[in-house]
């Protein structure tokens, strides 16, 4: 099966800029994040076709440098950005599907129902083809409609600082009871077969569980207005209490809340409230869920990274194998 991904570079609503630059475009290693991750896909054998989306004057301008092109073997499309994250991802989609001119079209028929997209972020400068085709394999594994990343704490390790004052990511993860995780920038959809596509967006933004008060009030909403609001209400302040506990060194209490948090309970609610077939797809890497969301963290992925892109190749590697030849990769 090969399946289009979306690169979502969009820097509107929820975006952060970053030393006064948005996101994508912010440079490692002499070339911008955008880059870096469209690079990546080329050799991700699921993927057939790249498209982009945010700013495109300035993504033309990035991708029409010809040593940009030279690195390009898949379909590359740029699609104008719009309102929000929510928006960019449903409109990619609809410009994606068999057919479909520039302004898109709505789904219609089975066929457009079982389009599969990957969506992922621009700013990933750490991902591996090697663990985003692992995410895709199981990700079509589980049958489901929607496969949300995560990716466990041990595999975060060689991005913490090495020493007090030393350059490194603190990381936030959710505490489950099967461990913590991080939740990578890898989401697997069938974007016709999602019910409330409205509540993605709210999840992304409150995915490091630091908001309270906005996440209360999408609590509060959720209690109200949907089907097993309360169970849903109850496992997240759960996680989110636990995560207080874990962000402040607090383990024996963070590790009695966890137990009370089974992984697969927390898929049933997610699935509930997108009212589709929902999964969490571990993988292992770690590269996937380091995105550069503060000039701390990206001043420290300037500082570290070459050491951390070699510790990641060799994880992979480690791990997962190398990729099948299908995958085109560059001798």
């Amino acid at each position: 099966m090969k399946i289009p991904a979306v690169v979502a570079a969009g820097d509107r609503r929820a975006a952060r800029a970053i030393h006064g630059e948005s996101k994508p475009y912010l440079e490692l290693a002499g070339r911008p994040l955008v880059a870096h991750v469209v690079e990546l896909l080329q050799d991700v054998p699921e993927v057939d076709a790249v498209w982009v989306v945010g700013d495109a004057a300035r993504l033309e301008r990035v991708f029409s440098d010809p040593a940009e092109q030279k690195l390009l073997r898949k379909p590359l499309h740029v699609v104008p950005q719009f309102r929000n994250l929510y928006e960019n991802a449903w409109e990619t989609y609809r410009r994606l599907l068999p057919g479909a001119g520039p302004e898109g079209r709505d789904p219609a028929g089975p066929a457009d129902e079982e389009q599969l997209v990957l969506y992922l972020s621009a700013d990933l400068p750490f991902a591996t083809p090697e663990e985003i085709s692992a995410f895709v394999r199981q990700g079509l594994a589980t049958g489901c409609d929607y496969a949300l990343g995560l990716c466990t704490a041990e595999s975060m390790a060689d991005f913490e600082p090495e020493a007090p004052g030393a350059p490194g990511i603190r990381m936030a993860y959710f505490n489950l009871r099967e461990g913590r995780f991080r939740q990578s920038n890898l989401h697997l959809v069938r974007p016709a077969r999602l019910g409330n596509r409205h509540y993605i967006e709210e999840m992304y933004e409150h995915r490091y569980q630091k908001q309270f008060g906005q996440m209360l009030a999408l609590g509060w909403r959720l209690l109200r207005v949907e089907e097993g609001g309360a169970s849903i209400l109850y496992y997240y302040v759960l996680m989110h209490l636990a995560g207080i506990a874990d962000r402040r060194g607090w383990r024996r209490i963070a590790d009695w809340l966890r137990a009370r948090i089974p992984i697969e309970r927390v898929a049933q609610g997610v699935g509930s409230l997108l009212r589709t077939r929902f999964a969490f797809v571990v993988t292992e890497g770690g590269g996937c869920a380091v995105d550069l969301d503060n000039e701390h963290d990206y001043d420290a992925a300037r500082l570290c990274y070459e050491r951390w892109r070699a510790l990641q190749r060799a994880r992979v590697a480690r791990i997962y194998g190398a990729l099948p030849a299908a995958a085109g990769r560059a001798p």
